[in-house]
């Protein structure tokens, strides 16, 4: 689903915890909650240093009871919106879009090998349970640091059984993305999401095993880079601007709040609408999006404002626009 967001009001109705650092959120509205298919997500609107901003969080499993259910996974040091969804409570309302999906699952494929890392495993579990309950060929890999951090561990465990493969960092153990691969039967497709590293080890595997370009599908989260967050410099000539934009301040933000008018829609690093030329770079480019190849990202002459960041100062031209 795509064009101008819709907004809705919703309530809060109840909050549990998955993980120590994972919160599901049960969100009602008005009437039943629209049908999505798996890969989707909600926009929400939350007040983010004083202002209006949007965040994107998957929808989690079937809505068998007409009810929304997001979880969102504490990040002190992101940009702010997890920060925020965790101050509510049972009872408090908030405005929600309806379901839209960037990240859909296909129904045509012979098997399916779906890997997640930490909070990626959201979008995940409702293609898991899509693809068991049509009897299809899957299997899962979750990966988180800890145990404690397997979100919906026993909800997959239920669904897929043996098919279930969880791979825990504290007990020594890491993703065989290889060998993964390997064990998918040709024309076989992987779905991914999780932090920017897992996404690179991903794409490099199933390029280094010669499978299609399109038969791999992968989401990831505007907080998830290479780099830690911090303050850096921006210049935007066109309009006189120099600026600092916060740690916890996506670039695309401080731009709209400095007036310039950018394009965007996924506010998710997927979509290359607000890519913008950058002129000048005395630094490094944290690039977070997946719209961009690894080519691009490497000549550092384009940045997505929406999620990738910068390590040093950074020059762009807002006059940059995608040609149709």
């Amino acid at each position: 689903m795509s064009g101008p967001i819709v907004w809705t009001e919703a309530v809060v109705q109840a909050t549990r915890e998955v993980t120590p650092s994972v919160r599901e959120f049960t969100l009602a509205t008005a009437s039943l909650c629209l049908p999505y298919a798996a890969g989707s997500h909600l926009q929400v609107e939350l007040l983010i240093n004083g202002r209006p901003q949007t965040r994107s969080y998957s929808l989690i499993g079937q809505p068998d009871d007409g009810l929304y259910r997001i979880a969102v996974k504490q990040l002190p040091l992101g940009r702010g919106g997890s920060l925020a969804m965790w101050r509510l409570a049972p009872g408090d309302l908030l405005r929600i879009s309806a379901p839209r999906n960037f990240f859909p699952l296909s129904l045509a494929a012979p098997s399916y090998l779906l890997m997640a890392g930490g909070i990626g495993i959201t979008p995940l579990v409702l293609m898991a349970q899509t693809l068991a309950k049509r009897g299809a060929p899957v299997r899962l890999v979750q990966g988180a640091r800890t145990l404690s951090e397997l979100a919906y561990g026993d909800v997959l465990r239920a669904v897929l059984g043996e098919r279930l493969t969880q791979v825990v960092d504290e007990r020594g153990e890491r993703v065989d993305f290889a060998g993964e691969i390997a064990a998918l039967p040709a024309g076989g497709q992987l779905y991914v999401c999780g932090p920017a590293p897992m996404l690179d080890a991903a794409r490099q595997a199933w390029a280094s095993a010669g499978r299609s370009v399109h038969d791999l599908r992968f989401e990831t989260f505007g907080s998830s880079g290479h780099l830690a967050p911090q303050p850096f410099g921006l210049k935007v000539p066109r309009q006189g601007i120099d600026i600092n934009v916060a740690a916890n301040e996506s670039l695309l933000d401080a731009l709209e709040l400095a007036g310039v008018s950018a394009l965007s829609n996924c506010r998710r690093g997927e979509c290359g609408l607000c890519a913008l030329d950058v002129l000048a770079l005395d630094g490094v480019i944290d690039h977070r999006d997946v719209f961009l190849s690894a080519h691009e990202h490497q000549q550092n002459q384009r940045i997505c404002v929406c999620v990738s960041r910068v390590v040093g100062s950074i020059t762009l031209d807002s006059a940059y626009r995608q040609e149709a």
